[in-house]
């Protein structure tokens, strides 16, 4: 079931004098957590510095917390709210979708076309070492939806049956991807490299395996956990792309033209159990199921800033209509300790 939210107040242990107010967007949903000023003028970016502490608990009990009121207007309000939360700024790296950097590790949102949603997923967690933190801008909300799905994981977990789990636990998950001149990013985009060596370098360091094809593509693949622990709060957290890149997840008529042009082996993307096995396209509508039912919608307000723990939830995007400006920073990186195993601990 999905929950199309909007704001209704709820304290929670604020005293009179705060600078804020904390509210549930529903009564017992507190993903995202409301955070407003209550008197005119306060300074997002000032609060934030005078409330790290406080806010990384909140952030690990509710997933993700959305500020809203607080007069942002830019890209340079945004930079520099970010900023004050001493969050170790990453690159967007290993790239799979297009986006415009715009300075100071600062993103754009996938630029994706609007007619298609963008499925619920965990930032990079196909890599070796993925951002702990997201946090998003709106500057322009889209004129009809295009908001930012949130899901929990620990939740989409717990709905799992556990026969699901089990190759997934033993084996982990393998994502399989495909470079050629008429598909996707190049290789060298996606890696940041300019050359066959320095390729081959970057795989090494991120056990990323690879084979040049005779056609002159390449193909890389890398086994990574589907379950890990998170690493302050020790909960078990469905963190993976299985669902997002399987074959069978794509739009119906995009997963026709691929299967026309391509080859199971030759496809852009697809995912499979950790020692290469299929997964079952009944499989994967079960991950697809606790997703949605997981799934949390909230319209977005020009100038609203959001932080999400990476590793607690997970994001998409709606489709959408007219002009939408989102803009993207992530860091605090977690670097994978055990990257064969089926879940980490």
């Amino acid at each position: 079931m999905t929950l199309n939210i909007t704001p209704r107040r709820q304290a929670i242990n604020v005293a009179t004098h705060s600078l804020v107010s904390f509210s549930e967007m529903s009564v017992g949903q507190g993903l995202p957590l409301v955070v407003q000023p209550t008197l005119s003028g306060v300074s997002l970016p000032e609060w934030l510095s005078g409330n790290r502490v406080a806010l990384s608990r909140l952030l690990h009990k509710h997933g993700a917390l959305l500020f809203r009121g607080f007069g942002l207007k830019d890209q340079q309000d945004f930079l520099r709210s970010v900023d004050m939360l001493d969050m170790a700024k990453m690159n967007y790296i290993e790239r799979a979708t297009p986006r415009s950097e715009l300075g100071n590790q600062i993103y754009t949102a996938t630029e994706f076309p609007p007619e298609y949603e963008i499925a619920p997923h965990n930032e990079l967690s196909y890599v070796n070492q993925w951002p702990g933190r997201i946090c998003f801008f709106c500057e322009t909300p889209a004129a009809t939806e295009g908001e930012t799905p949130l899901v929990d994981v620990r939740k989409v977990l717990a709905r799992l049956d556990p026969e699901i789990l089990e190759p997934f636990r033993r084996l982990g998950w393998k994502l399989v991807r495909n470079f050629g001149d008429a598909m996707g990013p190049s290789w060298r985009h996606s890696y940041d490299v300019a050359d066959a060596a320095a390729l081959e370098a970057y795989c090494v360091k991120s056990d990323v395996s690879w084979e040049w094809l005779q056609d002159g593509g390449l193909r890389t693949s890398q086994v990574r956990p589907t379950i890990h622990r998170h690493p302050v709060t020790g909960e078990e957290l469905w963190f993976n792309h299985v669902a997002f890149w399987h074959v069978s997840s794509l739009p119906g008529d995009v997963r026709e033209r691929f299967l026309a042009d391509f080859d199971m082996d030759g496809l852009p993307y697809n995912t499979y159990y950790g020692d290469g096995q299929t997964i079952p396209d009944d499989v994967v509508a079960a991950l697809r199921e606790a997703y949605e039912s997981e799934r949390v919608i909230f319209s977005w307000h020009a100038g609203d800033f959001l932080i999400a723990d990476n590793m607690l939830v997970a994001h998409g995007r709606a489709r959408f209509t007219g002009y939408r400006r989102v803009l993207v920073a992530m860091g605090d990186p977690i670097a994978i300790s055990e990257p064969t195993r089926g879940s980490t601990s």
